[in-house]
This record gives structure tokens, sequence and C-alpha cells, in this order.
């Protein structure tokens, strides 16, 4: 699981910063929460996913550490492709606000998942 962390974290950097040269390039910042975002959530989060999994879990091929990994991924996509939208104003309100609301309630709970498989993972037996 820590390596499909790794590897949604770099390509979520590569499409943040993507988003920053288009931004510094075309003189036009108005994606910056968006660009912060992808990188942020994306990135960062996605990247210390990686890391507890790799240093503390041991149960990446488990039915909660999966869902874990899909709604993080799935509430990310949704909530940077919402904040877009948003601030792009290329879609309504109607449309938009209802995407976000979703978006953001799946990564919270992608976290509070995170949390659990912390609480459920045991210590390893300590050698004597």
């Amino acid at each position: 699981m820590d390596r499909k962390f790794v590897l949604s974290s770099l390509c979520y950097a590569i499409v943040g910063l993507a988003l920053g040269i288009f931004m510094a390039a075309s003189k036009n910042h108005g994606q910056l929460v968006t660009h912060a975002h992808i990188l942020l959530l994306g990135f960062v989060v996605s990247f210390i996913y990686a890391l507890c999994h790799k240093l503390w879990l041991h149960n990446g091929t488990s039915t909660l550490a999966l869902i874990q990994f899909y709604l993080h991924q799935i509430g990310t996509l949704l909530l940077t492709a919402g904040l877009f939208l948003l601030y792009g104003q290329l879609v309504n309100p109607e449309t938009r606000d209802p995407l976000l609301a979703l978006a953001s309630i799946t990564v919270f709970i992608s976290l509070v998942l995170m949390l659990l498989l912390f609480i459920k993972q045991t210590a390893p037996a300590k050698p004597c």
C-alpha cells in the first residue's frame, strides 16, 4: 500500500507543479487554491499516508486499507476537480457545490479510516 500512495503522490506532484507553471506562464493565478489543494492533499497527504503504511502499518492488503486508499484518491480527485470548476467559474454553483461537499466528506472519511487502521494495528512483538 505504501508504494501505491507514493506513486499517486508523485502523480499529484506532477499535476500540481504543471498547474503552477501554467499559472506563472499565463500570469493568471486564478487556480491558486486548486494548485495548493493538489499539492497538499494529493502530494503531501498521500506521501504521509505512504510513510504511515511503510513505517507503522502492516495491514496494507486489508479491506479497510484498500477502502481508505480508494476513498482518499476519489475524494482528492473530486475535490480538486470541483475546485478547478469553482475557480475557473466553469459551472454554476448548483452543480459544483454538491460535488465539493461529497468530495470533502469523502476525504474526511478516508482520514478517519486511517486513524482506524492505526487503532487496529497491533504492535509487533519485541525481540527478547
